[in-house]
């Protein structure tokens, strides 16, 4: 189990680092889903690593790290939903010309 709950750890660290680098090199940006995704997935790896260890301090940061990701996250879709074009019939209704 322990092996287990270092390899949880140890793939947060990873992810949280290449979301970083990726920002970092511009080939994402903050408010991609694919960069909080990534947080999110990092932080709760890391809740259950810091948790099992019992670091306090840790856990209550990625736990508030992970609220952050899914706040965006939701931001983000309402976003894509909202800016999504609307289909168009292709017959006129009856009010126009035509």
């Amino acid at each position: 189990m322990i092996i287990a709950i270092e390899i949880v750890g140890w793939t947060g660290a990873v992810l949280i680092l290449v979301a970083y680098l990726m920002v970092s090199a511009g080939r994402l940006t903050g408010q991609s889903a694919a960069f909080q995704w990534m947080n999110l997935v990092g932080a709760a790896c890391f809740i259950v690593n810091s948790g099992w260890h019992g670091a306090l301090p840790s856990t209550v940061l990625n736990i508030l790290w992970l609220l952050i990701g899914i706040v965006t996250l939701w931001r983000i879709a309402g976003s894509a939903r909202r800016t999504k074009p609307q289909p168009t019939s292709a017959q006129p209704s009856s009010g126009e010309r035509q």
